[in-house]
C-alpha cells in the first residue's frame, strides 16, 4: 500500500484573511501546569528532569488548513431542508475512488465550465459513477505562503458544481483557497454590474442540492488522474460548518 499525503499543514504562516495563531508549550511550562493543576500542587520538579507534557493552544477557524466544507457552510437550508452540519455527514461520503481533472494550463480566476469537465475527463477516458470524489488541480498549494495565496486559484463555476452533483458526486476538492474563483473577482464583478449569481455562485449551489467540497489541498500534482482511494474524513465539531481532514490518496499494491 502507498499513501500520498494530499493535506497542508495548519500553520500562522499560510496567508489567510482569517489566520491561525498557535501559542506552544514546551516540557518545563508543562510540568509546572500539569503539576498544579492536575497533580494537585505537584511541584515541577516531581516530572523526570522537569519535562512534563508539551502542548499548544490554537486559535483557528473551521475553514483553516485542509478542511470539508459543510451544507451549513453555504446556506440554512438545502431542498427545503435545514441543512446539515459536518458530523451529521455519512462517513460513507469521505472514502471512495478519486479522480483528478488538471487546470494547470489555465490562468488564476478561470472559470471552469461544465464544457471544461467533459473535455477533460474524455481526455483521459474517464466516466464518473456516483461517490467519485473529484479533485480539481491547479497547483496553488506550490503558493500557498504567497501573500497573494487566496487570488491565484481556478475557481468552478456553479453550472458545473450543478452538473458534478448530478452525476452522483458528493464530494469534491481542490488544491486552491476556495471553490468558487477568487473573491476579489466576485467582487469586482458584482461591482461593476450588481446582480443576482456573482457572489459565492458555485457555494450556492447547496441551497438546492446537497454536497462537500474540501479547500486547499495539496500534492495533487502526485496522482494519476485515476486509480487511487481518497480518504477525507472530517472532525466531527458540533454545528461545524466546516471540519478539519487529513485527506490522503491510497494505491493498494
Amino acid at each position: 500500500m502507498k499513501i500520498i499525503d494530499l493535506s497542508v499543514t495548519i500553520s500562522p504562516e499560510i496567508k489567510e484573511p482569517l489566520p491561525t495563531s498557535i501559542t506552544y508549550e514546551d516540557h518545563k511550562e508543562g510540568a509546572r501546569k500539569m503539576g498544579s493543576k492536575l497533580f494537585n500542587g505537584l511541584p515541577a520538579d516531581a516530572f523526570i528532569d522537569g519535562n512534563g507534557p508539551a502542548g499548544e493552544f490554537i486559535t483557528v477557524t473551521g475553514h483553516a488548513g485542509t478542511h470539508v466544507d459543510a451544507p451549513w457552510h453555504y446556506f440554512p437550508t438545502c431542498d427545503g431542508k435545514p441543512s446539515r452540519t459536518i458530523e451529521q455527514l455519512p462517513l460513507e461520503w469521505f472514502f471512495s475512488d478519486g479522480v483528478v481533472l488538471d487546470y494547470t494550463n489555465k490562468p488564476d480566476g478561470y472559470s471552469i465550465t461544465t464544457n471544461d469537465l467533459k473535455e477533460k475527463l474524455a481526455a483521459i477516458n474517464y466516466t464518473l459513477k456516483p461517490f467519485d470524489i473529484v479533485l480539481i488541480r491547479c497547483d496553488a498549494d506550490k503558493r500557498i505562503y504567497n501573500e497573494d495565496f487566496v487570488k491565484i486559484h481556478v475557481g468552478v463555476s456553479a453550472e458545473a458544481t450543478h452538473w458534478l452533483i448530478d452525476q452522483g458526486i458528493k464530494v469534491m476538492g481542490t488544491d486552491g483557497w476556495g471553490w468558487d474563483i477568487p473573491l476579489y473577482l466576485q467582487a469586482q464583478d458584482y461591482l461593476q454590474n450588481p446582480r443576482p449569481g456573482v457572489i459565492w455562485a458555485a457555494h450556492y449551489v447547496g441551497r438546492e442540492k446537497e454536497y462537500c467540497q474540501i479547500e486547499k489541498l495539496a500534492n495533487l500534482d502526485q496522482l494519476p488522474p485515476f486509480g487511487f482511494k481518497v480518504a477525507c474524513f472530517p472532525a466531527k465539531i458540533k454545528g461545524g460548518s466546516a471540519g478539519w481532514t487529513r485527506a490522503v490518496a491510497i494505491f493498494e499494491s
